[in-house]
């Protein structure tokens, strides 16, 4: 039986205390991103490929956008 084109809601949670950021798709995550470029990979893995993933409409970006992660930033910072 075809289902009918689904349009996912991905969501890119806050950044947790190291930085990295939980991504879901309703209540199933999907992955942990450290990176803008993990939140691709892991949606590429889910069979969801979105070329644009800074501008996606299917991405809603909490605590933060796309080049928001903290808790890394501070860690090189110290390095």
């Amino acid at each position: 039986m075809a289902h009918p084109p689904r349009h996912p809601h991905i969501v890119v949670h806050s950044p947790a205390l190291d930085g990295s950021r939980r991504v879901t798709e309703g209540d199933e995550t999907l992955g942990i991103a450290t990176h803008v470029d993990d939140v691709g990979e892991i949606l590429r893995l889910a069979g969801l490929y979105v070329t644009d993933v800074e501008g996606s409409d299917l991405i809603e970006w909490q605590g933060g956008g796309p080049d928001d992660w903290p808790g890394l930033s501070e860690h090189h910072e110290e390095a």
